[in-house]
């Protein structure tokens, strides 16, 4: 491979590694319905469920660990009677916001195109 061919294929790979974690970590059709619910504020995993039609208890459980574990949202247990969990964006989960923004421009914006009769 000639040194210019080889450093266009390493910026492509540059490109596609930390793409490819971004989408692993925020992939399936469940985790950004979740953290846009949480970006309204603190939740118990009931409101969670109410703001996201469809998504079966055990589903949303599972999520929600998983999201936990890439550090992106927190579980706080309240030491009450009964005990009362709720869940937080962490910062770095917030620092999803502006892309969420950027996907939801995109998404209106290809919703139009693919509605639109041309």
């Amino acid at each position: 491979m000639a040194k210019k061919e080889e450093r266009e294929h390493h910026k492509c790979l540059g490109l596609i590694l930390p793409v490819s974690d971004a989408i692993n970590t925020l992939s399936g059709k469940w985790k950004l319905p979740i953290i846009i619910s949480l970006q309204f504020g603190n939740k118990r995993f009931s409101e969670i469920a109410k703001d996201i039609p469809k998504i079966t208890d055990r589903m949303l459980s599972k999520e929600l660990r998983d999201l936990e574990m890439n550090k992106l949202i927190k579980r706080t247990v309240y030491d009450t009677v009964p005990v009362v969990v709720e869940y937080s964006l962490t910062e770095y989960g917030e620092s999803l916001d502006d892309i969420i923004n950027e996907l939801y421009k995109w998404g209106t914006r290809h919703r139009k195109k693919i509605m639109s009769k041309d």
